[in-house]
């Protein structure tokens, strides 16, 4: 009888998924603005008003600590502001400039593109005041770490311009045990290879720093990636550690935020790593060195183009969730129109319509099953009617009747729901694309990547998003639907408004692939519904044509 019951209701399950992914989406975006980002800000508020207690009650730099048996996390460690007198070299290069402290470690890194602004206009500084620096190296020998966070470096050089070709860089700190010596090596595009050793075979490591923290928010992945030498990633978010992870053969390590990384490679070795969790639970990872080491590093955007130069392996930290599969093709396809294009904005639009004429016999075979059942909902309901007290009849004289019509009742529900994926996967590559940053589309579009904060709108007048509810609005319209429940139709009409509110919160490219992606659906929908008109007239023509001839027989 249960069988036969879920077979009668098929129709009402294919509305309610689809409602009910439309409403989820929702739910999720307001959840995400009215609940956790605040209360994420408030737990931050409340963190920081015990920072400088739990500071100086814990005031140690410790190396990670490792037993034989298991790891177990230590006492993460104070990260004090850094002063101007403590910045002993400034490094420039054609993209960024890189600061070097007493402890030499990358005190700060400033890009200097100019699409690389923040919201007051100024070039964006990647790294907080007090925290967990690159290159910062903690040693195993306690008091050896202890006297090592007290004896500055020297250096060969306080400026250096690498603006125009390779330069050098050597630190130096000499302990009561050993001497450390970094040497590093500067390329004009930003990154660098760091030589690293000690005079007498020390145990130690050596820490890409915490990730930067200039775009975080609850829609992207931030936190820690771990590459194996398998390719095989091991990705760690932000508020998810509580104590020590150990891994081997580790071929990169990188700290990242929405749109930057700060990372150390070397695809020749297999490194060893310790990631340790910080006052907030988030992880910071260190790498295993006996006496020397030699890795190559980058701070900086996430730039797909800028990576592949640098190992094409290395394209793996940008890193797109559940649906990384799809969403590299996606960003290839992408970057393969915009190298025609030239511009972000049109290069969104264009893959859009690419992507949708793609999927048209998905979405084709979709929109005819709906016309289908809605032609066919009088006879359904009609059925239902006639044996509302007998559902197992019902049932059966309704499957006759879509055998006969040769309809699916799911139809329309499986081909939507096939390109669920293709959608969120696009999704996900606008959301982590910092090739958007400062890439502006038409007059009242500027950047790409701009949303609504308390100084500035996505867009003046806010007619990307009002238009996007328009054109849902009117796909809503034209397509077909067999909803009975009043309730089920008011939450229906009201997405729009809902949607249009929510989008005023997203940034323009992902807007914009929402409201071109409605246009072509609502495109689509008008010429099927018109096809489909056409058949059912000429259906109807033959039908009354095969009865006249009847008769006359």
């Amino acid at each position: 009888m249960g069988i036969n019951d879920n077979t009668l209701n098929k129709q009402d399950t294919q509305k309610r998924i689809l409602l009910a992914t439309l409403i989820s989406f929702a739910f999720f975006i307001a959840y995400d603005f009215f609940y956790l980002q605040p209360q994420q800000a408030a737990a931050q508020a409340a963190q920081a008003k015990i920072v400088k207690t739990t500071n100086m009650q814990n005031g140690t730099n410790s190396a990670p600590m490792v037993s034989q048996e298991k790891a177990q996390a230590k006492i993460s460690p104070v990260k004090k502001v850094i002063s101007k007198s403590e910045i002993m070299t400034t490094i420039d290069t054609k993209v960024n400039t890189i600061t070097i402290d007493t402890l030499g470690r990358i005190a700060q890194v400033t890009l200097k593109k100019a699409r690389y602004i923040d919201q007051n206009g100024k070039q964006i500084k990647l790294f907080d005041a007090d925290q967990l620096r690159p290159l910062e190296v903690r040693f195993a020998d306690g008091k050896l770490n202890d006297e090592a966070f007290k004896t500055k470096y020297t250096t060969s050089a306080t400026n250096i311009d690498a603006t125009t070709g390779i330069q050098k860089l050597i630190l130096t700190q000499k302990l009561s045990k050993t001497t450390l010596t970094k040497l590093i090596t500067i390329y004009p595009d930003g990154h660098y290879d760091i030589d690293i050793s000690t005079s007498n075979n020390q145990n130690y490591f050596i820490t890409p720093g915490y990730r930067p923290d200039v775009m975080v928010d609850m829609y992207a992945d931030h936190g820690a990636v771990l590459i194996k030498n398998d390719g095989v990633l091991n990705v760690i978010k932000d508020t998810k550690i509580d104590t020590n992870i150990e891994a081997v053969g580790i071929n990169v390590v990188s700290e990242f935020d929405r749109y930057y990384t700060t990372l150390l490679y070397n695809f020749n070795k297999n490194l060893q790593v310790t990631v340790m969790p910080n006052k907030d639970e988030s992880p910071e990872a260190f790498i295993h060195i006996t006496n020397s080491l030699k890795l190559s590093g980058y701070v900086g955007p996430k730039e797909h183009k800028a990576l592949k130069a640098l190992d094409p392996r290395l394209t793996d930290v940008i890193e797109y969730g559940w649906f990384t599969f799809i969403a590299k093709p996606m960003f290839n396809m992408l970057a393969f129109v915009h190298s025609f294009v030239g511009n972000w904005g049109w290069t969104i639009v264009i893959t859009t319509i690419l992507i949708k004429l793609i999927l048209y016999p998905l979405s084709y075979k979709g929109m005819v099953s709906m016309n289908r059942l809605k032609e066919l909902s009088p006879k359904v309901k009609a059925i239902q009617e006639k044996y509302k007290d007998d559902k197992q009849k019902a049932s059966m004289h309704m499957m006759e009747l879509y055998k006969k019509e040769g309809a699916n009742p799911m139809g329309g529900c499986l081909p939507i729901l096939l390109q669920i994926p293709v959608f969120f996967a696009i999704y996900r590559v606008l959301l982590n694309a910092i090739e958007l940053k400062g890439s502006e589309w038409i007059w009242f579009v500027k950047d790409l990547t701009h949303t609504v904060s308390a100084s500035h709108l996505l867009d003046p007048y806010l007619i990307l998003p009002i238009f996007m509810g328009i054109t849902m609005y009117v796909q809503q319209k034209i397509t077909p639907n067999q909803m009975q429940d009043e309730m089920q139709k008011k939450m229906f009409q009201f997405l729009p408004v809902i949607f249009t509110l929510f989008f005023i919160f997203f940034e323009a490219g992902l807007v914009l692939y929402w409201t071109v992606n409605n246009l072509f659906t609502v495109a689509q929908q008008y010429y099927v519904n018109k096809l489909f008109e056409k058949e059912r007239i000429k259906r109807h023509e033959e039908h009354l044509a095969h009865k006249k001839h009847k008769k006359e027989k």
